[in-house]
């Protein structure tokens, strides 16, 4: 493995969301400070990204933020980078992104996960290996791909699922509306690794969802994808996360 890949690879945590499924809790405290066994999610993904090697963290905020900024700092106390993108209202996913890249500076490809996701085993280190073989597939002569998704089986609380798999290609219901070939469709866990051309048409403080972009992705066939063998928990109200807790 190359050590340097991880500490120069770029990494954004989106940690900006209201969470108003959640409140009273999310009065005082943002989402992604929402702890599980005594430790927030925000922690479980930053200690998975250390472990791994990573070094520069991007985290978005805005209700809130000054709480996850005085839990962090610069990161410094556990081996990392970390500088924040504030957002005055929150730019939904792609708009929080594409106002993070000057802060991400990424050569091409880079990756993202959600804040209020609890997936504590997250393979962080195929990264790497998925990053290298979108590289060498454009350097052949193919279009560089636009993102790379990990789902994950559709959970009780979202039984319709995201998008379809069929593999490499992630497939929208736009494109698979019949579904002549039968394929299982899957729920976005909210990581991804992105290409920055994805998010080139947005201007810088524009609010803009993630789906369009990646949709319209799907029907170019520029965006591909796997399922993770991983837990994953979209903590999104409070039961989900007393269950959690027990």
């Amino acid at each position: 493995m190359n050590n340097s890949f991880f500490s120069d690879f770029p990494v954004m945590i989106l940690a900006a969301g209201r969470g108003e499924r959640m409140r009273p809790l999310t009065d005082t405290l943002p989402k992604p400070l929402v702890e599980i066994h005594g430790k927030s999610l925000l922690q479980y993904h930053l200690e998975g990204l250390t472990i791994n090697g990573f070094e520069h963290i991007v985290i978005n905020h805005a209700w809130l933020g000054h709480l996850i900024e005085e839990k962090f700092g610069d990161g410094s106390k556990i081996n990392l980078t970390i500088e924040y993108s504030q957002e005055e209202v929150a730019l939904e996913t792609a708009g929080g992104i594409a106002k993070a890249l000057p802060l991400l500076k990424p050569s091409d490809y880079f990756f993202v996960i959600n804040g209020d996701t609890y997936m504590p085993n997250f393979p962080f280190e195929k990264i790497q290996d998925i990053v290298e073989q979108l590289r060498i597939d454009y350097s052949e002569g193919g279009p560089a791909l636009l993102a790379y998704l990990f789902l994950v089986p559709n959970p009780a609380h979202h039984r319709q699922g995201d998008f379809y798999l069929s593999s490499p290609h992630v497939l929208s219901d736009e494109q698979l509306s019949s579904n002549p070939l039968g394929q299982s469709k899957y729920t976005f866990s909210g990581a991804g690794i992105y290409h920055k051309d994805l998010f080139k048409e947005i201007p810088i403080g524009q609010k803009e969802p993630l789906a369009p972009l990646l949709k319209k992705a799907m029907g170019q066939l520029l965006v591909e994808g796997e399922v993770l063998k991983c837990s994953w928990h979209d903590v999104g109200t409070p039961d989900r996360l007393l269950a959690l807790n027990q």
